[in-house]
């Protein structure tokens, strides 16, 4: 049995212990800073709870003792500490983060560590990027690599048409930060909320539009080989509008706990969701223009018994099967690992996969 350490009792730190303690072979401590977020989880058999303040580098170490890995769904602000303290004990990391600056640390970090880490194992940066170099290895050569995801209420009735089922830093995170892109083969730096483009899906009208952070390390792997790279994040027409009336003429963008308070106090959280993908690549195959596309639509889902949104599902399933094809000697155990260097069809076989088949 593989002890594992998730770091963050939120909607995605529980949804990884519901998926982990579904399976004999983890025994899972899941961590967190308040009691509260703790005190309501279902009782389990490979399942502990212990209340942990991930600033402090003493708790850290004792927690990460006798671990095969820690998985941390903390906020970002915290996955440096988290990385170094995992390096110092010598346990494998993996995270789920969005922020380009702790994915630059960490990159920086492995490359004297003695176990694995790997960044961004959740959806998008995560299995998108796991898709496009699927996608990616059939052509002769590559002009375009589109990326789009988004985590859509099923039912829109407020002016923003969105509801929380993620994290709201992040969020906020994601529509601050410049984005990265290749644009006409050029990496270069781009603000969120730009770029505007309507996307039309079984008949839906939907918009998408830059932010940071999706792209995981694609930018790195790919740069040289393509004409244009980005990630785009999907909302229902009309948010990117009112976002940008809050955060740049309101200029919540420079008072960003104040915001998460207000959206936190103002939107419901909501287990009736919907996350979409598509990648689209086009390039050449046989000496002519060619273009492939993947897309999924998936629901929400039942886990360990328990009902859990799409964007729980989606994200919890990523990390827990990179963590299972590290386990079962499908990666390597040392240096940094990032998500295209992860063959789909090995992804999709691992026991966790299924919410993406």
């Amino acid at each position: 049995m593989k002890k594992i350490l998730v770091i963050g009792a939120g909607k995605i730190g529980t949804a990884i212990a519901d998926v982990l303690t579904a399976d004999s072979l983890y025994e899972v401590m899941l961590a967190d800073a308040t009691t509260a977020s703790l005190a309501t989880l279902p009782a389990r058999a490979n399942l502990q709870t212990a209340t942990l303040d991930a600033n402090d580098p003493d708790q850290l170490s004792c927690a990460l003792q006798d671990k095969f890995a820690v998985l941390s769904a903390a906020p970002y602000h915290l996955t440096v500490r988290i990385a170094d303290a995992a390096v110092a004990a010598g346990v494998h990391y993996l995270d789920l983060t969005e922020d380009v600056e702790s994915a630059r640390h960490i990159k920086t970090l492995a490359q004297s560590a003695s176990t694995a880490l790997i960044p961004q194992c959740g959806l998008a940066p995560g299995f998108i990027s796991i898709v496009a170099r699927h996608l990616i290895s059939g052509f002769d050569c590559i002009d375009s690599v589109r990326l789009r995801v988004g985590a859509l209420p099923q039912y829109s009735v407020n002016a923003l048409r969105y509801n929380l089922t993620w994290s709201t830093t992040g969020v906020i995170n994601e529509y601050c930060n410049p984005c990265e892109v290749i644009v006409n083969g050029r990496r270069v730096e781009v603000p969120a909320l730009e770029e505007c483009e309507e996307l039309v899906i079984d008949g839906v009208s939907y918009e998408a539009f830059n932010t940071s952070g999706g792209l995981g390390m694609l930018c790195d792997a790919l740069q040289g080989q393509v004409r244009t790279l980005n990630y785009r994040t999907v909302r229902y027409p009309g948010h990117a509008a009112l976002m940008k009336l809050l955060l740049h003429d309101l200029r919540l963008s420079e008072r960003r706990e104040l915001l998460k308070d207000i959206l936190e106090y103002a939107l419901p959280t909501s287990l009736q969701d919907m996350v979409i993908i598509m990648v689209v690549v086009s390039g050449h195959k046989q000496g002519r223009p060619f273009q492939e596309v993947y897309a999924n639509k998936i629901y929400p889902q039942v886990v360990n018994g328990k009902p859990i949104s799409a964007i729980q599902a989606t994200t919890a399933a990523g990390i827990c099967s990179v963590l299972d094809l590290l386990v079962n000697g499908r990666l390597p155990l040392e240096g940094l690992i990032c998500q295209d260097q992860i063959k789909l069809t090995e992804f999709l076989a691992s026991r966790f996969a299924g919410v993406y088949h």
